[in-house]
């Protein structure tokens, strides 16, 4: 657990013992506003899963250490263009793995629910009504249960969408297994299962966190347990270069999610990462071109039938070219009202959401047993409603002159027989017993504008909307995109129906509109949106009017709450630092807000003190002071990072004497001998064994001691730091004193500080919606 690594300052003046000097308390520069406490206890833990796990920040910095400096001197032309090779050949294998393990998914859920629909729809045709209910609520609670189990018992951080830890994670926060080999395992795994078992669930979100966790785990930097040792995949053990890597697999993940290429560039670079770069979208493009081209070879192959029930859709998913978007004044009009109807719906559906999610962790705290079995009731549920509904609707007689067979019978198609008579079919049944993505194809298409009727449409909307809302949240892997989607679309077209005699769109571009809408009402994003949605669909010429549509959604949603991945990190207690500093951070300095207690140590260190502050702290960056007879007075040399302690002391180059010896270390190590080790198997405390004669040797630190620390002055705004620290990816600022004559460093600012539970624990009568 990260703990801020700073002073406690009190009022009053008083003074605070620090590795054995005394540090005056510094002068107030202005007002002291109401406190009273420095010690910082928020956001330490947050919610992965059902389980409660401790939050450390990545090191997304450049360690300028002597080592640091060592290694670059000594590195050739042909060791950089080896990294620079590697890299792309990293990327080019996101890119192989996201598509096949997209494809696989693909097929593995149209097989295993083209199954479960066909045995039903057989014994419905049978009339053998009971028995095509059993057969189906048996198969989709067998599959939610085998979800469950996977998500409850091996892997907990697989439930969920998985996009709201891939965005903390890009933005620094490290949770506890959620990009491990276990959690893409049932990620896989359990998203094949709780979408073929009939959950209003979408396997997108899900694909995000799985080329997230495919890049976690190439850019590893090798592995001692499984002998990769190659001295070229040391270059990745660090995390800014896995934080690049895992941009590229969320791209790679909507790429193959969507079959949206440059929609999934736009998603990394618009909502996952915080932090960017011109040769990162070069590697995100390249990655999401590799997908696409995977995709469409693997797609081409199974046209030949040769992957079963797999729908023979080329690279666009839901194909309405046909339909030329000729518009008027009507249309405009109904396109704004579009627009206000998904942002009132959006908000409203992010706050239910919320309601929902803060329920259900009340019964998954409980334990394993209490999550499955709370599945096991959703599914059940679930499946009285896609076949109880449809007996609520009439039978309608089939259109002439169909491209296709009415009703369908055999493999997949739009028109469901159910309980009808030959030659009529059942329209919700068309939409409720079926695939999700055949359900979004149906409410797109063109060919028939009265297909379904204004009552189906209204009744598939409400049974959408709730079911999607209390689905989210079990211990399934649920992507958020398709249940919205499928919302959007039944009251677009809707709207498209009352319309239809006025209007110059047809049913099918109001149903992407209305979707449009909702999804912007939900997740708040626009340009990604608008071009995975035109990939999707393969036109481009509807852009005006998706442009349109969103803005205006997101205007309206926004007046009311939070995008609904922002709400889950806050819900999951993931310190998330926004893009934008707060307005109440104006009225305070960074030095109001750092916690305590400082502790330093000087460049040439006794053992045992830094052994001491280890066992007693958590701490992950320690300022290091050199004091005399080194220098003329203190001053900073740097901060060195726990980690890094942790290797010099397992090595033991300890001297008798207090003097400097950073010669011998660095004759002793190299640069990586500090690097990161991956997924969390790095050195430990308890690792070290130091005799009692050794403890009252010393260190010197210098070497491992990062010498460019940023630091910001004691009166810099706290906004402004806040902007700093994010922009730059930092896990620790420094903060130094106005004035001369004090110690050389304030404390330390760490992203717990910037927490609004924080600031306004340490000043409540500050009001936090006050706009300046």
């Amino acid at each position: 657990m990260e703990n801020n690594n700073v002073d406690i300052e009190s009022e009053g003046g008083e003074k605070l013992e620090t590795n054995g000097s005394i540090f005056e308390d510094r002068d107030m520069i202005r007002e002291p506003l109401l406190m009273k406490s420095r010690v910082n206890t928020t956001s330490q833990i947050a919610i992965v899963g059902a389980n409660i796990c401790p939050i450390e920040s990545l090191d997304y910095e450049i360690v300028e250490n002597d080592l640091f400096k060592q290694d670059w001197r000594s590195r050739k032309k042909v060791q950089i263009f080896q990294y620079v090779v590697l890299k792309w050949t990293l990327v080019l294998l996101i890119g192989i793995a996201t598509g096949l393990v997209a494809f696989f998914n693909n097929i593995a859920v149209e097989n295993i629910a083209g199954f479960k629909l066909l045995l039903t729809g057989n014994l419905m045709l049978k009339q053998k009504y009971f028995q095509a209910f059993a057969a189906l609520a048996g198969c989709n609670v067998v599959l939610a249960t085998c979800a469950g189990v996977l998500c409850a018992y091996v892997a907990p951080a697989a439930a969920g969408s998985g996009i709201p830890e891939v965005k903390a994670y890009l933005n620094g926060v490290d949770a506890h297994s959620i990009l491990a080999p276990s959690t893409l395992f049932v990620k896989i795994f359990g998203s094949i299962f709780g979408v073929a078992a009939g959950f209003v669930v979408g396997k997108e979100g899900p694909m995000v966190h799985t080329g997230a966790c495919i890049a976690n785990l190439l850019g590893q930097g090798g592995s001692r347990k499984y002998h990769l040792t190659w001295k070229w995949l040391r270059y990745f053990k660090n995390d800014r270069d896995r934080r690049d890597l895992i941009t590229c697999g969320a791209a790679a993940g909507v790429a193959a999610a969507f079959r949206a290429p440059v929609g999934g560039v736009l998603f990394a670079l618009e909502e996952a990462a915080s932090w960017w770069r011109s040769a990162l979208l070069w590697r995100t493009f390249f990655t999401t071109a590799v997908v696409a081209v995977v995709l469409k070879t693997l797609i081409e192959y199974c046209k030949n039938e040769e992957c079963g029930l797999f729908g023979d859709g080329g690279l666009i998913m839901f194909n309405i070219n046909n339909s030329v978007p000729d518009y008027n004044t009507t249309d405009l009009l109904a396109i704004i009202l579009l627009g206000v109807i998904g942002g009132i719906f959006g908000s409203i559906y992010n706050y239910l959401v919320d309601k929902v999610l803060r329920t259900y962790s009340i019964i998954n705290e409980r334990g394993p047993a209490f999550r499955v079995l709370l599945v096991i009731i959703i599914s059940i549920l679930t499946s009285c409603c896609a076949f109880g509904v449809p007996w609520l609707a009439k039978c309608l007689p089939c259109p002439t002159e169909l491209g296709e067979e009415c009703p369908t019978k055999g493999r997949s198609g739009s028109y469901k027989s159910f309980q009808c008579p030959p030659g009529q079919y059942n329209d919700l049944a068309s939409l409720l017993l079926t695939t999700n993505d055949d359900a979004i194809r149906n409410l797109f298409s063109s060919l028939n504008t009265n297909e379904f009727r204004l009552t189906s449409l209204f009744a598939f909307f409400i049974v959408m909307y709730f079911l999607g809302i209390i689905t989210y949240g079990i211990a399934i892997p649920s992507g958020l995109f398709i249940p919205v989607i499928l919302a959007g679309a039944s009251y677009g077209r809707l709207v498209g129906r009352l319309l239809s005699p006025i209007a110059n769109l047809d049913v099918g571009l109001f149903a992407l509109l209305g979707a449009a809408s909702f999804l912007g009402g939900t997740m708040r994003m626009t340009v990604s949106l608008c071009v995975i949605l035109l990939e999707l669909t393969n036109n481009l010429l509807m852009l005006p009017l998706m442009m349109l549509v969103l803005l205006i959604s997101k205007t309206v949603a926004d007046c009311f709450n939070k995008g609904v991945y922002d709400q889950i990190v806050i819900m999951k207690g993931l310190p998330f630092l926004e893009a934008h500093a707060e307005p109440y951070m104006r009225q305070l300095v960074a030095g109001d807000v750092v916690s305590g207690p400082l502790i330093t140590f000087a460049g040439v260190e006794k053992v045992g003190n830094i052994i001491h502050s280890l066992r007693m702290t958590s701490h992950n960056g320690f300022p290091v002071i050199d004091e005399p007879p080194l220098t003329d007075a203190p001053e900073l040399c740097g901060l060195v990072l726990r980690s890094h302690l942790l290797v010099l002391l397992k090595g033991k180059v300890f001297t008798k004497d207090r003097r400097l010896s950073g010669a011998e270390t660095l004759k002793r190590y190299h640069a990586y001998d500090f690097a990161k080790a991956g997924s969390g198997k790095g050195l430990k405390f308890e690792d070290l064994e130091i005799s009692g004669e050794e403890m009252e040797m010393f260190v010197d630190l210098h070497p491992i001691t990062n010498t460019s620390p940023y630091t910001v002055v004691e009166t810099m705004s706290l906004a402004k730091a806040a902007v700093a620290f994010r922009e730059l990816g930092l896990r620790h600022l420094c903060v130094v004193p106005k004035t001369p004559g004090r110690p050389p460093i304030v404390g330390i600012l760490t992203r717990h500080d910037f927490m609004p539970e924080h600031i306004l624990g340490l000043y409540p009568h500050i009001d936090p919606h006050k706009q300046e």
